[in-house]
């Protein structure tokens, strides 16, 4: 029985494939024959998929970003109503991306469970004033990747603007606008230490 729904599985994603195929192909000719910092296309395309529904949406979905992405696993979920900004970000096997997720340029680790409506930000100083005090243009030269490690679970609402260790828990509606330790427990706003995680049994 596990076989047989595992060779489903395998065949539903090939299918989704060609079915995104031509997408993904004019992403493709977007990063190839663009500008550096040209993603207009791809978001686009993004914003499209992440309105399909249902079960189908979610293959779909996965199967636009597995071709788009710099790697995506074809063994993930991305919710609906989730888009991701900028094609230079990974998904590693087993993650879980709730609906609505807001994703810039990030590396989601293995099993990790991403709420939603969670921001993942590319960077906190996209926007800086210049010497006319006017909000300088987003470019693309300030795009950080975001490093959210192995087995991390990041509640609702959730800001994140900076790394997070592996094994750690973010809470609901938290910011994060430092650098987190692997296996603690964050809240809050501005986010907070709220405990140290036990590794025997976290693991």
């Amino acid at each position: 029985m596990a076989k047989i729904k595992i060779t489903l599985k395998n065949a539903l994603n090939i299918i989704c494939k060609v079915i995104v195929l031509p997408l993904a192909l004019i992403c493709k000719l977007e990063e190839i024959f663009g500008r550096k910092d040209s993603e207009v296309i791809f978001q686009l395309c993004g914003d499209a998929v992440a309105l399909l529904p249902g079960l189908p949406g979610a293959f779909l979905r996965r199967a636009f970003y597995v071709m788009t992405l710099d790697h995506c696993s074809s063994h993930c979920h991305i919710g609906f109503g989730t888009v991701f900004a900028h094609r230079c970000s990974t998904v590693a096997d087993y993650v879980y991306i709730g609906r609505y997720a807001l994703i810039g340029s990030a590396h989601i680790g293995e099993r990790s469970l991403i709420g939603s409506r969670v921001s993942i930000i590319s960077s906190n100083a996209l926007h800086e004033l210049d010497d006319n005090n006017q909000w300088t243009a987003f470019s693309a030269d300030k795009i950080v990747t975001v490093s959210i490690s192995h087995d991390v679970w990041i509640g609702e609402g959730a800001i994140i603007a900076a790394n997070i260790g592996e094994v750690c828990v973010i809470g609901s509606g938290a910011v994060i606008t430092t650098d987190v330790k692997p296996y603690v427990m964050m809240s809050g706003n501005p986010a907070r230490f709220i405990r140290k995680l036990d590794k025997n049994n976290a693991e």
